[in-house]
């Protein structure tokens, strides 16, 4: 759960700290006091998107950073897949530059946003007012489903038998495309494949012909200088080696007077062997350099051959020569052996969908069978939330295979009696929606270990009695989780173990917004003003205490 979180330099917070409680925390506040910048700050910590513009000063950096106790949530594993050291006091960290760059940290290693995001998203869930709307979206009921089940197993075999078929599917319609083209251009693959294997290319080959074609050509030239050259170096009265010998023996008997002239005696010693060597080598290449006309004639023909085939094949290189070659080759396979292909392909395609149609069905027999509980569920809760006459079903059709399955599902509600039950877009009301959005929290609180939950303004548009109940179904969810609820409503604030105040205040000029852990008395007058007022009277305050209990 969060133990404790400091945002600084974000939107209208210059520095704020806050140590939530372990159970039900309640955020009350003016509307544009900054609740809904504080929700940004630790969506942060979540992996969203960063924006420079939002800094306090544009001349500091941005730091959210949020301590996580997680001992008791079984984590070891993600953080060792994800090479991170594991802490039951875990450190999530983002930072923000001035020039929009964003850096990542969890307990102090750097990571990526996709690695925060999925460590994040085993520690904190945001409920936001965009998710409610959501609620009606197809795709989001039958993740609830999903999630309701503990389908994440079956949902895995299913997306790797999905990915495997549509990978067979594919190949067999390529090929199917391919193989009319095949077919006709036969025999064009076929002669253009012999002419370039019979060519046998090699990479390189062509540079090491020109070469040699050169040395072919100056003949006369090379052999010439590299006789001179050997002359000067060795073989010449006054050849280069020989003075460095004369030299050497002069150094040699003026050696053991110093260590200066044996160093300068290595020197040359190191020389004069190098030389030596060089020697060596031009006489070797100078009685390699022989003319042969025959030779040149094949290099000749050879060169040309090349150049033929690259000017007809419109390429530049004999690398790219051998890569069609080979793709000839590829081409002339399917084309010989298209029959079996297909066949083969089809099978893959036959087999791949039965994986499938197994998977499919596993899939979907989890989620039927949860369809009658999860909907008596929500309807007991709403009819607990004021909403006596509901009617909560779920409509389900088998539809062809898709990434998700073979589930066609859409929730259908009815608030009043004798009404048919019609899609939740169509009929749910602004505080209906929130109602039953609010039972889809409670009961997936009920089915997963998230250390923290967080709801944004999930009680809009009910009040009275219905926001008792609510805050009590709240405390329950408190129970086995971390809850931070953001709320208008006196009833939902009663209920906090810990109540936090965000408020505005201008300081040097500059409104910053601040927040504020509000003791019992400060809590019974901030609960009463949200009954009668800024200036609450005595019965505002007598009925802020009656709700605190």
């Amino acid at each position: 759960m969060l133990t404790h979180l400091t945002i600084q330099n974000y939107a209208l917070i210059k520095h704020l700290e806050l140590t939530p409680a372990n159970g039900l925390n309640v955020i009350t506040g003016e509307t544009g006091a900054g609740k809904s910048i504080l929700l940004g700050a630790i969506g942060l910590l979540l992996g969203n998107r960063a924006d420079s513009k939002a800094l306090w000063d544009e001349n500091e950096k941005c730091i959210t950073e949020g301590v996580f106790a997680i001992g008791n949530y079984n984590l070891q594993k993600l953080f060792e897949a994800e090479y991170l050291d594991y802490d039951e006091q875990t450190v999530l960290r983002r930072e923000i530059a001035p020039t929009g760059k964003s850096r990542a940290f969890i307990n102090d290693t750097p990571v990526t946003l996709d690695v925060m995001r999925k460590i994040g998203s085993q520690l904190m869930d945001i409920h936001s007012q965009h998710e409610t709307l959501e609620l009606g979206n197809k795709q989001f009921q039958l993740e609830l489903i999903d999630s309701f089940a503990g389908n994440a197993n079956l949902l895995k075999k299913y997306s790797a038998a999905w990915l495997e078929h549509q990978k067979a599917v594919t190949t067999f319609q390529q090929l199917q495309r391919e193989s009319q083209q095949l077919k006709k251009e036969s025999d064009f693959i076929n002669f253009q494949l012999d002419e370039l294997t019979k060519a046998n290319l090699t990479e390189g080959e062509l540079e090491i012909l020109e070469e040699e074609l050169k040395i072919a050509e100056h003949t006369e030239e090379i052999k010439s200088n590299l006789n001179a050259s050997l002359q000067q170096l060795s073989q010449s009265d006054f050849s280069i080696i020989g003075a460095l010998t004369t030299v050497r023996n002069q150094l040699q008997s003026i050696a053991p007077y110093s260590i200066t002239y044996q160093e300068l005696l290595q020197r040359l010693e190191s020389t004069r062997i190098e030389l030596n060597d060089i020697a060596a080598e031009v006489e070797q290449a100078e009685e390699q350099v022989e003319f042969d006309a025959s030779r040149t004639e094949k290099i000749k023909d050879r060169i040309s051959a090349i150049y033929q085939l690259l000017k007809k094949h419109q390429v530049k290189a004999v690398a790219q020569l051998i890569s069609l070659r080979n793709n000839l080759q590829e081409q002339a396979y399917k084309t010989n052996n298209l029959d079996a292909l297909l066949q083969q392909a089809s099978t893959a395609v036959i087999e791949t969908e039965k994986q499938l149609t197994v998977a499919a069905t596993a899939l979907s027999q989890s989620r039927q069978k949860v369809f009658v509980p999860l909907s008596k569920q929500l309807v007991k809760l709403l009819k607990e939330l004021g909403i006596p006459d509901a009617v909560l079903s779920i409509d389900h059709q088998i539809a062809a295979p898709g990434p998700r399955g073979i589930d066609a599902i859409e929730l259908l509600f009815s608030a009043n009696k004798g009404v048919i039950p019609k899609p939740l877009a169509q009929v749910a009301s602004g505080g209906e929606f929130a109602r039953v959005m609010f039972s889809v929290k409670y009961v997936m609180a009920e089915r997963t270990a998230l250390p923290t939950l967080v709801l944004d303004e999930i009680d809009t548009g009910i009040s009275g009695e219905i926001a008792i109940q609510m805050g009590n179904r709240m405390k329950e969810m408190a129970a086995r989780h971390q809850v931070i609820a953001i709320s208008h409503l006196p009833q939902i604030a009663a209920k906090a173990e810990a109540h936090l105040f965000v408020y505005k205040e201008t300081k040097a000029s500059r409104t910053v917004t601040a927040i504020k852990n509000l003791n019992m008395e400060e809590r019974v007058t901030e609960i009463a003003k949200m009954i009668g007022g800024s200036t609450p009277s005595t019965l505002a305050l007598q009925n802020a205490r009656e709700l605190i209990g």
